[in-house]
């Protein structure tokens, strides 16, 4: 059983980590490419990573998590696969992906960039139209 000194140094300490964690995530802005696009099957979505303290592009970041789904228009559960797709540019990462239907989805990142101690996570907002 931890003792109230212990619970309030657990809690500071988790508070410091949590400080840590997003002053990384703050040095960095995603960015849809083509903010808008035709709903379908095998869309290319890409994305730009810039560090916002110099504004230029973050090449040879590691994508090692993503999430395509429909949450701004309040349908999280449409959720679509997601394929890497190489690069043609740096700082652009490209996906393959469904967008099924006429609305706003959601592109949620997760990224290690080298020299960052803590993991970017971003999400941008692309439309699909008819």
């Amino acid at each position: 059983m931890l003792s109230k000194f212990s619970t309030a140094a657990l809690a500071a300490t988790l508070s410091l980590a949590v400080s840590a964690a997003m002053a990384g995530a703050g040095d960095f802005a995603f960015e849809p490419v083509n903010p808008q696009m035709k709903k379908g099957d095998d869309v290319t979505l890409a994305v730009r990573l810039t560090n916002k303290r110099t504004g230029k592009p973050v090449p040879d970041a590691i994508v090692f998590k993503t999430r395509v789904d429909m949450a701004p228009d309040g349908m999280a559960e449409m959720e679509s696969a997601v394929a890497p797709l190489p690069s043609k540019e740096p700082g652009v990462y490209a996906f393959k992906t469904d967008l099924p239907m006429a609305g706003r989805y959601q592109m949620t990142l997760s990224v290690k960039v080298q020299g960052e101690p803590e993991t970017v996570i971003g999400e941008v907002i692309v439309t699909a139209t008819k």
